[in-house]
């Protein structure tokens, strides 16, 4: 009976150790972050996977990235997410990424595309094809997300790090009530978190999204609501039509009815409709279980 119980406490310890393993965060550089200037846990962007059970997994993986005005990160928009994901064959990746007071542009960036890097380049580790990666994000998440779709490399081939010889660009995005221009539809807390008080004209042109698609911008799901009264729905009207006029293929669904930063919205009779929707154009874009 002794060796029957201490049987049981070992599978039951390697469970748990399992388990965590598919969960534990980890740090997005083993030897420090760039431009860190502490060793705190606000110091250290990481990212924490959430995979599918295999029998659905469709080889995908899509980076989550929490809102919170560039100042803090919600957690109805990161592990909640991540875990509906999964329900529907993809591997979710939440990213805590670095923010204000600390850190302002282009910490948050650099934090994104490593995400991006460091997923594709460990792809076959986690069962993933490389080239169906893409990003999420909530308000100021949103922003983050638009950013990593508008502002990319292929990698640097000369790089020591394996990580950074690899592309950062997602290959499908999607801000959800997100923050897209830094103009005068802008969150300005997020602006200012981001940018600074007086920022420079000509980094805000850059970082106003909307205005850097190209024809190579990634495919882009849209959600928005015309209530929302801390980021104007203009956000992501104003990127759709730079979409549109680029070639890009999107789609938008624009929410009468419904708050800012309601993240899955699963007590709202309507919003919670969204993420049906946004599964229906990521089995569009070969990235979703089928039904």
């Amino acid at each position: 009976m002794r060796l029957s119980c201490l049987a049981i406490i070992c599978l039951l310890a390697f469970a748990t150790q399992h388990s965590q393993a598919e969960e534990k965060a980890f740090p997005l550089w083993s030897d420090g972050a760039p431009g860190a200037i502490g060793t705190s846990e606000t110091d250290i962007p990481t990212l924490t996977p959430y995979l599918p059970d295999p029998s659905i997994a469709t080889g995908a993986a899509i980076i989550v990235c929490p809102g919170g005005g560039y100042a803090h990160l919600a957690d109805h928009e990161g592990k909640p997410v991540a875990e509906w994901l999964n329900t529907i064959g993809i591997a979710g990746f939440v990213l805590r990424y670095r923010h204000a007071p600390d850190y302002h542009h282009p910490i948050p960036l650099m934090d994104a595309q490593r995400a991006i890097r460091t997923v594709r380049a460990r792809a076959e580790e986690w069962k993933l094809d490389p080239h169906r990666i893409g990003i999420m994000g909530f308000s100021a998440g949103g922003h983050l997300t638009a950013s990593a779709g508008t502002h990319y490399d292929s990698g640097d081939p000369d790089a020591k790090d394996p990580i950074e010889r690899v592309s950062c660009r997602p290959d499908v995005m999607a801000p959800i009530y997100g923050v897209i221009s830094m103009g005068e539809y802008t969150h300005q807390g997020s602006k200012k978190n981001l940018l600074g008080e007086n920022p420079d004209p000509e980094l805000v042109e850059l970082m106003s999204n909307e205005k850097q698609v190209t024809p190579d911008t990634p495919p882009t799901f849209l959600m928005h609501t015309v209530e929302d009264q801390a980021v104007h729905s203009n956000n992501s009207l104003l990127f759709a039509l730079a979409l549109r006029e680029a070639g890009v293929d999107h789609e938008l669904h624009l929410y009468q009815k419904g708050r800012h930063g309601v993240g899955l919205a699963q007590d709202d009779p309507i919003l919670s409709s969204w993420p049906d929707r946004f599964a229906d154009w990521l089995r569009v874009q070969g990235f979703a279980a089928e039904k």
